[in-house]
């Protein structure tokens, strides 16, 4: 049972559905799963173990949450009268007997009552605990998922290594664990850390358990140690500690090795910054403290350090950031604590940017190596061979972590690459990355500063950057794009270090064409702001750089910034004309390629595009043909031709599935839904846009598929299935609302909350429809006023039919007119097809339906398809 719940309590991590904070009911159940997974575990421990100590903090911590849970408490009374602290357990019982009556009128329940009988017994003469493990001077704060997977590794592996980086507080961990495991002959402690000799570990664990205990040091005969070392653990169940073995991992894994064949009822708990690399070794590697734990082991210190000292709801977020800046190693958080009988907390904050010359000071009496936190990294940068000693180094300057190719390209070996993981300077993590904590990473550069090398480390990093972004540039428009895809987001840390560094250091070769090169990628991403940053940071680095990055670069940057809503800045016509002469001489590259038609969309030189499209028709590049039928399929759309648009559509489709590009055929289908809706074709396009959001979620797992979800709700709309048309809907509005400081989220629920609002008014729901159209509106200003015009003219048009559905005549004809102005500006025949639908209501409503019936036909002509969805149906049969 110990083994099975304390398993179980090691696979819970953080609150429950912390994503989801409204699902209370399912929070509370699983939150009263757990407190009763806990309940169980402390009972069991209680019937084995012949002490509660171990217990104590996780008792005492779920005890103050829940002040008023009898089978708690009288766990908490039973652990602490196990742990010898009778007088303490009847002065809570007292307490909490006082509580029940101010608080519930109730008396103490049968559990707590044989409990407080038991409190009354006089005390037992106690049994002296075999062993030599020291009593802690301070509180053991977190880690109780750590405790549990240790103790469950030991009821069924009898060698259990505790592995981590230093300061990660393995010592303490071991000897809590050690402290409530009490087997028959005992738990003690062989501290290897003052070691120099690895010929010395043996005598060290001899002289720990006393197997010399009865013998002069000069009558012990030469090479009996390890004799008298078995003989003496060999007669009874024992667990013995081996603490820091790193420096003579090699002796200790002998030793330990060869005790356990000699000795069936032993139990070895080792801890060590690698593994032993022994058979039937069991591993668990310690992290940092959990983001509740450090906090809590910062307050605890710092209370001792300057007392009255808490945190509070004002310096929370401090300590915090302070707690992770110091990647939550209990070791460096009891140094910054300490640190408070001197500075104030901002003080300690501000200061941590040389965190070395600022944690020193640790206890008198430990080891010079645990005294600062240089020490501890120190230690074990000495203890690395000269080849993982030079990978260390180099791999500090990746800021997003190192991966097995990188590695690789550094020259570095497979088995150094997993040696650094062994020995806890990198921390595995997934799809085959490694990470260095931050401390760790500072020390390294220290080093690199130290012997002149950091520059030099940091242009091979940008070098490193620069080589996989210009690799992965093609692959971005083809078959295998998802894996490349995949390969820039995993190196998105590393590859902006290199570009920051690039930039900052004056190197516009490496900057441009870092830039040029990741253009596809970050226009995929999505444009923002920031991209035009960088992309305007890299042109703006003086010095020589190929001219055709260049051009790229510049291109680009024109682009993201009228995606991002720039269509009427100041000079960007004139820029985009002298982007366009730049890219004559380099048509054959596929972005350059692309840029003329593209930018001549955007300022709605329809006839020039056309033009422009028809030049590069027969590029050689299969995804710049599919490009071409995509952008004339919008130049089509904004004349109205929509019947050609489809055709168009197909193509591009088509072009884009033979090339392997996921993103050009989302955006295609998405269109060819859209134009297929126009013409009632439902079916076709809800394929289209199941298909377009399935390729949206293939190219990045878990992408929101915003706009295109939107759609889909619209087309579920016109098939009659409101319901599901609202879930859909209100989900997008729900997730905008939960990621509301992405730049997006404000736009994501502007498209929701016009189709809710639209719907509402379908079902004659006219206060309903305001408010969501209201609430669009708020998100336009929210959103920066960032919207295209379009969006404008279809929120005013919207609002014009809740108008005369009230009888607003007046309103919905300010509205109309609003509606048309904005549609002009776009020039977008779609959009102002819908305002003549809404004109033609109005006429209708002011009973000229000869008006009503032209204005139809007007927007007719100007989609180029029937598209009478939202036509009243009365309308319709007078006109």
């Amino acid at each position: 049972a110990r083994g099975l719940l304390a398993e179980a309590l090691g696979l819970w991590r953080g609150p429950a559905l912390a994503d989801t904070p409204d699902a209370l009911s399912a929070i509370a159940a699983l939150d009263e799963a757990r407190l009763a997974a806990v309940e169980d575990w402390a009972e069991a421990e209680l019937a084995s173990s012949a002490t509660g100590a171990a217990l104590l903090p996780a008792l005492a911590e779920a005890a103050v949450a829940h002040p008023l849970r009898e089978r708690l408490h009288a766990l908490y009374f039973r652990a602490l009268l196990a742990a010898g602290q009778g007088a303490e357990a009847l002065a809570r019982f007292e307490a909490l007997r006082r509580r029940l009556a101010d608080e519930l009128g109730a008396d103490p329940g049968p559990a707590l009552t044989s409990v407080h009988m038991r409190l009354l017994e006089p005390a037992p003469t106690p049994v002296r605990v075999r062993g030599n493990l020291r009593a802690p001077l301070t509180s053991f704060v977190g880690r109780e998922p750590e405790r549990a997977q240790i103790a469950a590794a030991l009821s069924t592996s009898r060698l259990v290594t505790l592995c981590g980086p230093g300061g990660v507080g393995k010592t303490r961990l071991a000897t809590s664990v050690a402290a409530s495991t009490a087997p028959p002959g005992g738990t003690w402690i062989a501290e290897l850390a003052s070691i120099t000799d690895p010929e010395g570990v043996a005598r060290v664990a001899a002289e720990a358990v006393g197997a010399f205990d009865d013998e002069p040091a000069d009558r012990r005969a030469p090479g009996d140690t390890f004799e008298r070392l078995a003989d003496a653990l060999a007669a009874r169940p024992v667990l013995l500690v081996l603490d820091n073995c790193e420096h003579v991992i090699g002796a200790a894994a002998d030793l330990a090795d060869r005790l356990l064949g000699r000795c069936p009822d032993l139990r070895i708990l080792a801890t060590s910054r690698e593994p032993l690399a022994i058979t039937g070794e069991t591993v668990c590697h310690i992290g940092p403290l959990g983001t509740r734990a450090a906090p809590r082991l910062f307050a605890d210190r710092a209370a001792a350090a300057r007392p009255g000292f808490t945190v509070t709801e004002t310096n929370a977020d401090v300590v915090a950031a302070l707690c992770d800046r110091l990647d939550r190693l209990p070791l460096a958080i009891e140094l910054a604590a300490a640190k408070l009988r001197t500075l104030d907390l901002a003080q300690v904050a501000e200061r941590l940017d040389d965190r070395f010359l600022l944690l020193t000071g640790g206890s008198r009496t430990a080891l010079p190596r645990h005294q600062t936190l240089r020490a501890v990294v120190a230690w074990s940068w000495d203890l690395l061979e000269p080849a993982e000693r030079d990978l260390a180094e180099a791999a500090s300057v990746f800021a997003g972590g190192l991966s097995i190719d990188a590695a690789a390209w550094l020259g570095a070996s497979l088995d150094t690459l997993t040696a650094l993981a062994d020995k806890s300077i990198l921390q595995p993590g997934a799809a085959g990355r490694f990470h260095m904590l931050e401390t760790i990473r500072e020390y390294g550069q220290d080093r690199l500063a130290e012997t002149g090398r950091l520059v030099k480390a940091h242009e091979a990093h940008a070098a490193y950057a620069l080589d996989l972004a210009e690799s992965a540039a093609p692959h971005l428009r083809g078959a295998d794009q998802v894996v490349w895809m995949r390969r820039l987001e995993a190196e998105r840390g590393n590859l902006l270090a290199a570009f920051h560094f690039a930039v900052g250091g004056g190197d516009a070769d490496t900057a441009v064409r870092l830039a040029a090169a990741m253009c596809v990628y970050w226009l995929y991403t999505g444009a923002s702001l920031e991209i035009s940053g960088r992309l305007e940071a890299a042109l703006a680095v003086p010095g020589p750089a190929p001219a055709e990055s260049r051009v790229v670069v510049q291109g680009m940057a024109v682009v993201n910034r009228m995606l991002c809503g720039s269509f009427q800045a100041d000079g960007i016509i004139a820029e985009f004309e002298e982007v366009a002469r730049a890219a004559e001489p380099y048509r054959d590259h596929p972005l350059l390629a692309i840029a003329d038609p593209l930018l001549r969309m955007f300022i709605d030189d329809h006839d020039g595009g056309f033009t422009s499209i028809q030049e590069r028709m027969g590029h050689p590049d299969p995804w710049v043909r599919a490009v071409m039928w995509l952008l004339r399929a919008l130049l089509l759309e904004d004349r109205g031709e929509m019947t050609a648009m489809r055709v168009d559509l197909a193509r591009a489709a088509v072009g884009f599935k033979e090339v392997g590009d996921r993103y050009g055929r989302y955006h295609s289908l998405t269109w060819l839904a859209q134009v297929g809706l126009m013409f009632g074709d439902l079916e076709p396009a809800v394929a289209a846009l199941e298909e377009s959001i399935r390729l949206q979620r293939e190219l990045s797992p878990g992408a929101a598929a915003v706009q295109t979800r939107t759609i889909l709700a619209s087309a579920l709309l016109r098939q009659g299935r409101n319901a599901e048309a609202r879930a859909a809907m209100e989900e997008v509005i729900a997730e905008a609302e939960a990621d509301h400081d992405h730049p997006s989220s404000a736009r994501q629920a502007l498209f929701a909350h016009l189709g809710l609002g639209d719907l509402a008014r379908l079902e004659g729901r006219l206060e309903d429809a305001e408010q969501h159209y209201a609430a669009a509106n708020w998100l336009r200003e929210d959103s920066g006023g960032i919207v295209p015009p379009q969006w404008t003219a279809l929120m005013s048009r919207a609002r014009i039919f809740t108008a005369l559905a009230k009888g607003d005549e007046d309103g919905a004809r300010r509205l109309l007119a609003d509606s048309f102005d904005s549609a002009l500006e776009a020039l977008d025949m779609p959009v102002l097809a819908k305002v003549a639908i809404a004109a033609g209501s109005f006429a209708a409503a002011g009973g000229d339906d000869g008006a009503a019936a032209e204005l139809l036909g007007v927007a007719d002509q100007l989609r180029g398809a029937p598209d009478r969805f939202d036509v009243d149906a009365a309308i319709l049969e007078r006109a």
